[in-house]
């Protein structure tokens, strides 16, 4: 096995990694610059909020099931009511996310059932179309 130096693979990283990762000044230009150029008036503070915050929320709700399922925790009425607290946390994450995309969120749902729909022709689970996509299925 190849032995790697974590000081090269760091210096690796960074040169392979955006100017706007990198540079706080950089990333507050690209945050200005899609400010202004959003034709639909995103709000993209609110619109960073929602995405760092879901991902933030799912990361704590999967904490609660892979304690559950991987270290004997047991899913009890705690866990269930630890659960239902961090899926509220990532509504509200959510909602915020519609809010800066100026989407309304039951049309958001509407199109996640017409891609589904089209997805799955049977209107059941298919393994077979989950792996095997049509061309624009995102």
């Amino acid at each position: 096995m190849n032995k790697i130096d974590l000081n090269k693979y760091q210096d690796f990283v960074e040169e392979v990694t955006s100017d706007e990762s990198n540079n706080s000044d950089e990333m507050a230009r690209a945050i200005m610059r899609l400010t202004v150029q959003s034709p639909n008036d995103v709000n993209v503070s609110l619109l960073l909020t929602g995405a760092v915050g879901m991902s933030a929320e799912g990361g704590e709700f999967m904490e609660i099931v892979k304690k559950c399922i991987f270290q004997g925790k047991p899913l009890d009425e705690d866990a269930q009511f630890h659960a239902k607290r961090e899926l509220g946390d990532i509504m509200w994450y959510w909602i915020n996310s519609c809010r800066a995309l100026n989407l309304d969120p039951n049309e958001v749902i509407a199109e996640n059932v017409r891609k589904l729909e089209k997805r799955y022709p049977g209107g059941s689970f298919d393994a077979y179309y989950s792996e095997n996509r049509q061309d624009g299925d995102l």
